[in-house]
């Protein structure tokens, strides 16, 4: 690889992580391609030399994101409940910019390009079936994966959402009684 095409791919990967980070704490029609660049340190002008479309930088910043929770992932498969609480937190509700991009992006995923959807639903089933795995003795253990799941996702989503900080730590802190307790 020539100095010119390892510049352009350090370049590349620098505009996909600030989309990753600035996806997830505005949205995906919450920051333009100018802003991305700028913040990037480039021009809007250079963003085609990049990426075919705004949807193709959607997708790979979407696709980035997903490795800020891949310790989470793993850790289910040997520590669900520490796992759970370190998602179901009031650290991961303040840290969205880091955070997990499916319960920052949830909302956007209605409108996402198919791509994106299409990683979005393969993560979201691969994590319900790793929950569904800690219950290995029972029938529905896939119906409690999926209420364990959204519970969590839904948690973090309701605790960023609301303004008051103590009905926010009250989110987090039910939620995660709840779930914990599909465990006793």
């Amino acid at each position: 690889m020539g100095h010119s095409q390892a510049d352009k791919l350090a370049t590349h990967q620098r505009i996909v992580q600030v989309a990753a980070r600035r996806f997830r704490e505005r949205g995906i029609d919450g920051i333009s391609v100018g802003d991305i660049m700028k913040e990037a340190g480039l021009t809007v002008g250079g963003f085609y030399k990049h990426f075919e479309s705004r949807d193709a930088l959607v997708t790979e910043a979407f696709i980035l994101a997903l490795q800020d929770i891949e310790q989470i992932q793993d850790a289910l498969k040997t520590a669900p409940q520490r796992a759970i609480s370190t998602y179901v937190s009031e650290s991961h509700r303040s840290n969205v910019g880091r955070g997990c991009p499916i319960s920052a992006m949830v909302n956007d995923m209605a409108r996402a390009p198919d791509a994106t959807r299409e990683a979005f639903t393969e993560r979201v089933g691969g994590i319900i079936d790793l929950l569904a795995e800690s219950f290995p003795e029972e029938e529905d253990a896939r119906d409690k994966a999926m209420m364990i799941f959204s519970t969590c996702v839904g948690s973090i989503a309701l605790a960023r959402a609301v303004k008051d900080p103590i009905l926010s730590n009250q989110i987090i802190e039910g939620a995660l009684a709840a779930v914990l307790k599909m465990y006793e």
